[in-house]
């Protein structure tokens, strides 16, 4: 077994490999030996250094983390394992297509890069792609609503995978201008008549002619949940769910707004908050 996990952190944004220079600290076994700013800088130390582990962004200008992998694939016989990191869902899939060890999404999640490194130690102890996929299939099943058997039916038979793409933008618009919402931004949403009121962080709130069932199909499940039939909520914006004396649940969020949860939806808050 390995003493330590030799790694590259690869991100053309300074801040965004500092943050996860930070975090891997923490792991003992982990020495960062070098931070690559773009894609070519990435192949060429990947070659020289030898690294056991990879953190590879996707979204980088001039060669993509995809295109680092492609050329590396060509120029070297035993490739690191690879981690992808990105701000984008819709990557998942082709990160599975190329047998990535695990995805991270930014800003990386301390939880979520600890149950990373374990798969990575996992990756060490047993050296088999198989695990790695069954890995990445549960990912996909997730991101596809199909469960992993009809995944890997589907691989089998060689079928491409669909996966939902979900707006990183609302766009609301108005008389002679349209005003564009990262989702991120939205706190949650409520019906009111014909219109949705959306509601961001900065304190504002924008009225959106669609109906919930028209917003909820455009809005990832992973960070959007129903808990109203009128109300949808950002995961993320959750600071507290409150249990009555009555057992109805209020979900607060981070700007103290309280949203009561409807009996019906219940079970679905309790399954993801509690």
């Amino acid at each position: 077994m390995l003493k330590t996990i030799k790694t590259i952190i690869v991100d053309d944004e300074p801040l965004a490999r500092k943050g996860l220079l930070l975090r891997l600290n923490k792991f003992e076994r982990v020495e960062v030996i070098e931070q690559c700013k773009n894609g070519h800088q990435a192949i060429e130390k990947i070659i020289e250094l030898k690294p056991d582990l990879v953190f590879l962004d996707i979204q980088m200008p001039g060669m993509t983390g995809f295109d680092v992998l492609n050329k590396l694939q060509q120029e070297v016989s035993n490739l690191p394992k690879i981690v992808f990191v990105t701000a984008y869902d819709q990557y998942a899939l082709k990160a599975f297509e190329v047998h990535a060890i695990d995805y991270l999404l930014k800003p990386v999640d301390e939880e979520r890069l600890q149950e990373c490194m374990q798969k990575v130690e996992r990756s060490f102890l047993t050296n088999h792609d198989t695990e790695q996929q069954l890995q990445l299939v549960k990912l996909m099943a997730q991101l596809t609503g199909s469960n992993s058997d009809e995944i890997l039916d589907s691989l089998a038979k060689g079928e491409p995978l669909a996966v939902q793409g979900y707006r990183d933008y609302i766009s609301v618009k108005d008389v002679g201008e349209t005003t564009r919402i990262a989702v991120h931004d939205v706190l949650w949403v409520d019906a009111a008549g014909d219109y949705m009121c959306v509601h961001c962080n900065d304190g504002e709130t924008h009225i959106l002619r669609k109906t919930m069932k028209q917003l909820e199909q455009e809005l990832n499940p992973r960070l959007f949940v129903r808990v109203h039939r009128s109300v949808l909520v950002n995961n993320n914006a959750v600071k507290k769910v409150l249990t009555l004396s009555n057992g109805e649940y209020v979900i607060q969020l981070n700007n103290e707004h309280e949203i009561r949860v409807s009996r019906s939806y219940r079970d679905k808050v309790r399954s993801l908050f509690l």
